[in-house]
């Protein structure tokens, strides 16, 4: 009988103990990925991104796992082979699936977006573009994710996706505030403005001062709980490799109007642009063009930066615009720029390789060009023997497009130029459209509610453990006495 009353009272204590102070706690969140494709005009790219399912104020707060850039040109050149363009993917596809664990794979939302390669092939060749992306999707259906599609971003959707970027990288967004207890909006004088120069177009995408007039021009976003008006704007055909074969064309024309598009029939190698190129360089073979039924033709540069901007500034109607102070070129409208911005891709890539992304004043960055600029072939060539001899020749003329399109096209000046930032990364992530592209979908995607346990604290879980325990060991004596 004294075993038996032990045994009941060790079972009540267990009890009580396992049920008293029971408290709910939240178990760590769910770890979702996604796959962004960035299908531009010169390569491709994959992203791998992360963020807890719970979200922060209805937001994925979004990290990159993993950066593939893929091998050969951007999926458009492969508009004569479109099985090709599909191959070219394969590799950084399987890369981002090792980056994401095997039994979420399938749920994996995985997406691909082409830029201005694809716009410019879908007016040249709107069946040879359906073709490619369907070749593209043809390939990510093979691969075990949740493929979302492949598209061609607008202008202003790869514009307003790189200023989500670049605000959420370098944390201009809402955040929270431990003493307020609630989420806080930074002023609009402290959210960043973006300035993207990829191959085949270029972006301009910041919060003015009033309100944007054109609403064409426009973009809207939720982010973090807050709505954001921006003014975004992209132009085609105004990319550096575009800007190039445009300037080559307008070099190469003597005589006549030839237009202004983007078509010309040249390798890509007839960048070595006559003044825009360094001085005694050997000449260069460039393809056939039009205007020349069919000739090769040979631009030999003269290392003349002046004569070279001046060759620039033509690829652009300044003339359109009027008087009117709300217009950069070409008659597009856009107010007057306005805090500090972000300038990456091919902005960030030129200025590197001078060494103007330390903050140098423009009259540091013009004497820099136009000293460059004079170098001969020689000189350049032996002085960086590590640099693509194709890409080499190229940088007089694109630093002297950037210093155009910076100041006489979006209207910075001495004043604002220090308000330019060049730069590719923040922290371990890209700046580019592929993370904001993702942010604004996780907008999209149901937070999934926190898990729930009943929980209780250490030294109560283990009294109730030790009394439990004691009590199957009294039984087990009882039945064998």
């Amino acid at each position: 009988r004294g075993i038996a009353g032990a045994l009941l009272a060790l079972c009540i204590i267990a009890l009580v103990l396992s049920l008293v102070r029971v408290e709910d706690v939240t178990l760590p969140p769910t770890v979702k990925h996604g796959l962004v494709l960035d299908a531009g005009s010169s390569h491709t790219s994959l992203f791998v991104y992360r963020w807890d399912a719970d979200k922060e104020n209805d937001t994925g707060v979004v990290s990159q796992a993993l950066a593939c850039r893929a091998q050969g040109q951007g999926i458009s050149s492969y508009a004569n082979d479109p099985l090709k363009a599909g191959e070219s993917l394969r590799e950084c596809l399987e890369r981002g699936l090792e980056a994401v664990p095997a039994a979420e794979q399938r749920e994996v939302p995985a997406y691909l977006g082409a830029t201005a390669g694809m716009r410019l092939l879908r007016e040249q060749n709107s069946s040879a573009a359906d073709q490619v992306l369907a070749e593209v999707t043809k390939t990510m259906r093979e691969y075990p994710v949740a493929f979302k599609g492949a598209r061609i971003l607008t202008g202003e959707e790869e514009g307003a996706y790189g200023w989500i970027t670049t605000n959420y990288l370098l944390d201009s967004f809402a955040k929270y505030s431990p003493g307020a207890h609630a989420w806080l909006r930074p002023e609009a004088a402290s959210v960043l403005g973006a300035l993207d120069l990829g191959g085949a177009s270029t972006q301009i995408s910041f919060v003015p001062e009033g309100r944007v007039m054109d609403p064409d021009e426009a973009s809207r976003f939720t982010l973090y709980g807050f709505n954001y008006s921006i003014y975004t704007h992209s132009y085609l055909c105004y990319g550096q490799d575009e800007m190039l074969r445009r300037l080559a064309k307008e070099l190469i024309a003597v005589r006549g109007q030839l237009g202004s598009n983007c078509t010309l029939a040249s390798s890509a190698n007839q960048g070595l642009l006559n003044a825009c190129s360094k001085r005694h360089q050997q000449g260069l073979r460039g393809g056939p063009d039009p205007s020349e039924h069919g000739r090769q033709v040979t631009l030999e540069g003269r290392g003349n930066a002046s004569a070279c901007q001046a060759a620039v500034k033509k690829l652009f109607n300044f003339s359109a615009c009027g008087q009117s102070q709300d217009c950069s070129f070409d008659g597009v409208y856009q107010p007057p720029v306005r805090g500090h911005f972000i300038a990456f891709s091919a902005f960030y890539y030129n200025f590197k390789f001078l060494n103007l992304t330390k903050g140098q004043s423009l009259g540091t960055a013009r004497e820099t060009i136009q000293h460059f600029c004079t170098r001969s072939w020689q000189d350049l060539s032996s002085s960086y023997p590590a640099e693509d001899p194709g890409r080499l020749p190229k940088y007089c003329a694109n630093a002297n497009y950037i210093l155009t399109l910076l100041l006489d096209a979006y209207k910075f000046n001495e004043s604002s130029w220090k308000d330019i930032s060049f730069q590719m990364k923040a922290g371990s992530a890209d700046v580019g459209w592929t993370l904001g592209y993702m942010l604004n979908l996780t907008n999209m995607i149901p937070a999934e509610a926190p898990l729930w346990a009943k929980g209780h604290l250490p030294s109560l879980w283990a009294a109730a453990i030790t009394f439990i325990v004691l009590t199957f060991a009294l039984g087990l004596a009882a039945l064998l006495l």
